[in-house]
């Protein structure tokens, strides 16, 4: 008998995150071992009257491609899945690999191969601007060992995180919108960190439950040439399979002229894959309030209740500040006080201070609004 849970997150999914529709096509991608809720979706794709299409990917299969993959075989396996993606209306990408580390001695520069031509054809551009998306990771031993909890308790908690109302989460995200909408200058300090830029012009989207499985995010971009100061963050990060700490940048007017971190080298490497990797795509809050601690998965880490994500790479159309890379790299600073504090000024007025919103009307994104 299939776990109730798992039904309730494959109806989630088809029916609120991608809102499948009669004769859409719906891609479902599973990297992993996870077949039941991979059964679970098609069956409810099907009940709404829509297309199933299924690719399944295993990581170690995918580190060996990786690292004998020419340029000519990467732009050939791009044009092929691109044609296929521009089919779907939506999509369904399902993460269960059993390490996080897999690709982790994979040569850097076939990592860039992939990056630059297979995912930036086939996921930046067309997956995310084109279709109805939705990710998420699936619980495993591996996941369980990343968040110090046993299997079972981290299934509970699991599926607490991606069962709770979305719906309810997206209202309460509304205020937080529109204040950022017409918010000029950002602010940032906490421990080691004092950063101001601008995000007027660039919009804000809300994020509750359409695009991630964990959701809990407003996102804006900086303007482009605007970010100037040093952030510190405070969570530590997977990039490529390679696990970085400390990460700091300090900007000047928008680029990254210092980048330290346990592996300075590499991280820097990263930045240098192209001259929008020196600059921010992405500024966005995070409040989901289930996510406490970070576990080296962004799905979940950048939804930390309390926390921030400031990126380095690609901004998304909706939010376009004209930053362009192969690179979109989330990276995570928790400002509760159990990780330093911190606090956020719109505008030179205080908005959240130490994780807690202290305005008005931003108090049902504070943790005992949304459980």
């Amino acid at each position: 008998m299939r776990d109730p849970r798992i039904q309730k997150l494959a109806e989630n999914l088809v029916g609120y995150s991608v809102d499948v529709q009669p004769g859409e096509n719906v891609l479902i991608e599973m990297i992993g071992s996870e077949r039941d809720l991979m059964k679970a979706i098609i069956e409810e794709v099907s009940k709404r009257g829509g297309n199933s299409f299924v690719q399944l990917t295993d990581k170690s299969v995918q580190r060996t491609l990786f690292t004998y993959a020419t340029v000519e075989q990467m732009e050939t396996w791009a044009e092929v899945d691109l044609e296929r993606m521009k089919k779907m209306d939506c999509y369904i990408g399902i993460r269960a690999g059993e390490n996080v580390n897999d690709l982790s001695d994979v040569p850097e520069e076939k990592m860039k191969l992939y990056n630059s031509i297979y995912n930036h054809k086939v996921h930046s551009q067309q997956r995310v601007n084109h279709t109805k998306w939705v990710v998420l990771r699936y619980p495993n031993a591996s996941m369980a060992q990343l968040a110090n909890k046993s299997t079972e308790a981290f299934e509970e908690f699991y599926f607490d995180v991606c069962n709770l109302d979305y719906g309810k989460m997206d209202i309460a995200q509304d205020p937080l919108a529109e204040l950022m909408r017409r918010t000029d200058k950002v602010r940032i300090t906490g421990p080691g960190t004092d950063l101001s830029f601008s995000i007027k012009g660039i919009g804000a989207e809300k994020c509750s439950g359409q695009k991630n499985i964990p959701d809990g995010e407003v996102y804006s971009a900086p303007v482009r040439n605007s970010v100037n100061g040093t952030i510190q963050y405070n969570t530590p990060t997977v990039y490529n399979g390679v696990s970085f700490e400390n990460v700091k940048f300090t900007f000047k007017d928008g680029q990254i002229i210092e980048a330290t971190s346990n592996d300075s080298a590499r991280l820097n490497d990263i930045l240098d894959s192209d001259e929008g990797a020196r600059y921010i795509g992405e500024f966005a809050i995070g409040f989901n309030p289930y996510i406490l601690h970070p576990m080296k998965d962004i799905l979940f880490d950048e939804k930390i209740a309390g926390s921030l994500h400031f990126t380095p790479g690609q901004a998304y159309d909706v939010t376009d500040n004209g930053n362009h890379s192969s690179i979109h790299w989330d990276l995570v600073l928790i400002q509760r006080p159990d990780y330093g504090g911190g606090e956020i000024y719109f505008d030179d007025v205080l908005i959240r201070k130490d994780g807690i919103f202290v305005i008005a009307e931003l108090e049902g994104l504070n943790p005992d609004h949304l459980k």
